[in-house]
């Protein structure tokens, strides 16, 4: 058996547009734009760089039907890059690219095997004794336990096996083609290509079981780096499996402790924060970084109440650290102090103000009043941008969670009655 070295990648996503971005200006609107092409770009050279011996890519290369007939030429040209290196490829469809949800295709170069959706295949490579066993999706929800029809380990060959799956369940991944790491050891294979959960993560080492997560993060949900791996096989045994960052641009969660603070440092609060994101982003891509403020404030209804102008101070800061460190969205997330109570605007006023948010008969004047409102929006305008500044208000009311309103909206009014006082 001869030693050799293949990429495993997944969730290429396609043409899939970067979400939550579309209201903000200043982004990189052409990066954005073609961000999985690039990253798919830089996968395909680093397995032509790399010389390796096979890809796998295990499902969800599509973000589901092409919008035109450009994303499979453009597949079909990467493929051709491999096609022309000797680099043979094996493809899965998962639950966005499954059989029934492609309504065009175009013939693959000859390097290219796509699984069947009926039952499981096998395709092998003579010369490196590699077996692969693969089925794709043939529907987009796939509740069946594919696993168990695999075949069994082919002998005096390394073995493995692809699967579009979340095991036996990953936070936030539905739950398709569910199976447990004991059904997959049962197979005896040597190494279990998934693909489907988007945060790289080795499951086992006996066998190897491994998600590389997807190539290029698209959301605030996708942070850190993004990729593929690299798996070296030395007589019949992995020996090592390197990660490769893949991805054109990155995410970022940044938290902002305003414990104590006034609103007016909170730029300053804001910049020590963003500066330390970017200066921990050593591969230095452009960084899309969604700001939290958190912490107990006597200021709390005061940023509540400004959380637009809190945002273009945010881009305005970021925007002097560096040019490719954006704005995603300011999340207020403070609190009031325990104890402050703004007695200034009258004490009946601010006693009711601070008891509105318990109080379920107001709760549910409040719900019975706007309720008719809030449909006939939805109806007029559609569901709000997932962007939008006010979106955490709009789903709370949209979830009949009357009291978490009232919370924000009389934080926000002691603070806009106390400044008029």
């Amino acid at each position: 058996m001869n030693d050799f070295r293949f990429l495993h990648a997944a969730d290429i996503h396609l043409d899939s547009p970067l979400r939550g971005l579309s209201r903000y200006e200043g982004m990189p609107e052409d990066e954005i734009r073609s961000a999985t092409r690039a990253a798919f770009d830089n996968l395909i050279q680093r397995a032509v760089d790399e010389a390796v011996d096979f890809v796998l890519i295990a499902g969800d290369i599509f973000d589901g039907d092409w919008k035109d007939m450009g994303t499979g030429l453009y597949f079909a040209r990467a493929m051709g890059r491999l096609n022309q290196a000797d680099i043979p490829v094996f493809l899965l469809s998962g639950n966005h690219d499954a059989e029934s949800v492609l309504t065009r295709s175009i013939p693959w170069p000859p390097n290219v095997r796509l699984f069947g959706t009926k039952r499981p295949e096998t395709h092998t490579l003579p010369d490196l004794a590699v077996a692969v066993h693969g089925q794709s999706f043939a529907t987009p929800a796939v509740t069946d336990n594919l696993v168990l029809a695999y075949p069994d380990a082919t002998d005096y060959h390394f073995n493995i096996g692809m699967l579009h799956t979340a095991l036996a369940g990953r936070q936030g991944h539905a739950a398709y083609a569910p199976c447990s790491l004991e059904d997959l050891k049962s197979k005896h294979y040597d190494y279990w290509a998934l693909g489907h959960v988007h945060e790289h993560e080795i499951v086992c080492e006996d066998p190897h079981v491994v998600f590389p997560g997807n190539t290029q993060g698209r959301t605030i949900r996708e942070t850190g780096p993004k990729g593929a791996v690299i798996v070296t096989v030395g007589d019949a045994q992995v020996v090592t499996i390197e990660r490769v960052e893949l991805d054109v641009l990155r995410w970022a969660r940044v938290e902002v402790d305003c414990t104590d603070a006034t609103a007016d440092a909170v730029p300053s609060l804001m910049r020590a924060s963003l500066l330390s994101a970017w200066q921990s982003n050593a591969a230095g891509l452009p960084l899309i970084a969604r700001v939290s403020l958190t912490g107990q404030t006597a200021d709390a209804g005061l940023l509540h109440d400004g959380v637009t102008s809190l945002r273009d101070d945010a881009r305005a800061v970021s925007a002097s650290i560096s040019p490719d460190l954006f704005i995603e969205r300011v999340k207020v997330l403070v609190a009031p102090l325990a104890q402050t109570q703004e007695m200034v605007i009258g004490d009946d006023f601010a006693s009711l103000i601070g008891q509105a948010s318990t109080d379920p008969t107001l709760a549910a004047l409040l719900a019975e009043d706007l309720a008719p409102f809030l449909l006939a929006a939805q109806t007029a305008l559609g569901q709000s941008p997932e962007d939008a500044d006010d979106e955490g208000l709009r789903r709370s009311a949209s979830d009949s969670n009357w009291t978490e309103v009232l919370e924000t909206a009389t934080l926000a009014l002691r603070s806009r009655l106390t400044g008029e006082a």
